[in-house]
């Protein structure tokens, strides 16, 4: 399966070039420089993100704080500086892991677990989500690898014909976020190959998406996979590629995917993907996007969750603010919203 048109760079503006050309440029400086020292200066701007008052900060201790609340006030605030670190590296690598030839980059698999998991039987094919943990881009990488693979893709305003070809080089087909785009990860499934899919971003549109329980938080979650499951009969599966420490390279996990991910029932199959997604957490917290705004679309009436200033009080009041409106009366209410999407 080829690009799609739809997956094609669109014409930009002179000063949308001009960004992208110099993104280009420092991403070819970047790439070009050793994986060990990249991690170092990752590590650093990690720190330095982790104790100068902004908005990724203080996203990242929210979402912490809501979503592993058994640790207590000064781990939370451990697990940031400890997160931002890993953020920092995960955004110096990427464009080594885009530049370097294929092979090379393979090369830092250092052991893979549950790699049985991978293996496609009866013909048919393999549904597999990576979440942002750890080095994505290197998940699909060594997921195309494996076999013929199309990965559904969202098209970027910089780094576009940069990123593309990085995440085909290995034989990807990519598939656009449209219509069109789910029709070829269809047709793709039916002839045997494999699907990646990013699982935890917040779906844009009202239809195709649900409420369903993240870390016992409502979250908006996609049914994409569900309706590809029900659709194909493909099983499902979670694969990350784990950071190691001292930039000795990456350990590969393949997980299976909880049951109920294929369930007629909208948020069941919703709940079960979120369920997946927090086991592959689980393995290394640390290297989880908290920074990212997971839960910035909110059920009716409840209250905004990144909002306000900056700052870890109000980030902390802010987290109980949500909690209690979670265990209130009405708390029920959001596990009901449904929406629709048609494959």
């Amino acid at each position: 399966m080829g690009l799609d048109r739809d997956s094609q760079p669109v014409a930009h503006p002179l000063g949308v070039r001009v960004k992208d050309a110099m993104a280009r440029g420092l991403a070819r400086v970047i790439g070009r420089l050793p994986l060990g020292l990249l991690h170092r200066l990752g590590s650093g701007l990690g720190l330095l993100i982790a104790y100068w008052p902004n908005r990724q900060r203080h996203n990242a201790l929210i979402n912490i704080a809501l979503c592993l609340p058994d640790l207590d006030r000064p781990a939370q605030k451990e697990m940031r500086k400890r997160n931002l670190r890993e953020f920092g590296k995960t955004y110096f690598e990427i464009a080594y892991l885009w530049l370097r030839p294929a092979e090379q980059v393979l090369s830092l698999v250092r052991e893979v677990r549950g790699g049985e998991l991978l293996k496609r039987r009866n013909g048919q094919g393999l549904i597999v989500l990576s979440p942002h943990l750890g080095a994505w881009e290197l998940a699909g990488l060594y997921l195309a690898a494996q076999g013929p693979t199309a990965i559904f893709y969202k098209p970027q305003k910089y780094l576009d014909d940069l990123i593309r070809a990085a995440r085909a080089r290995s034989g990807a087909a990519l598939a656009p976020i449209t219509a069109r785009g789910i029709r070829l990860l269809v047709q793709a499934l039916e002839r045997g190959s494999y699907v990646g899919i990013l699982p935890d971003q917040e779906p844009k549109a009202d239809k195709g998406a649900v409420f369903a329980p993240l870390f016992g938080i409502p979250a908006f979650t996609m049914l994409l996979v569900n309706r590809l499951a029900r659709r194909t009969g493909a099983p499902v599966i979670f694969m990350f590629a784990e950071r190691l420490a001292g930039a000795d390279g990456f350990r590969m996990h393949c997980i299976q995917a909880p049951e109920g991910i294929a369930s007629k029932d909208d948020v069941e199959a919703a709940t079960a993907l979120n369920r997946g997604i927090e086991r592959c957490v689980s393995v290394c917290p640390e290297q989880y996007v908290w920074p990212y705004k997971r839960f910035r679309r909110r059920p009716a009436g409840a209250p905004k969750v990144y909002s306000g200033p900056i700052g870890d009080r109000h980030a902390l009041a802010q987290v109980s603010r949500i909690r209690q409106s979670i265990q209130g009366p009405d708390s029920a209410a959001w596990a009901t919203r449904r929406g629709k999407q048609t494959l």
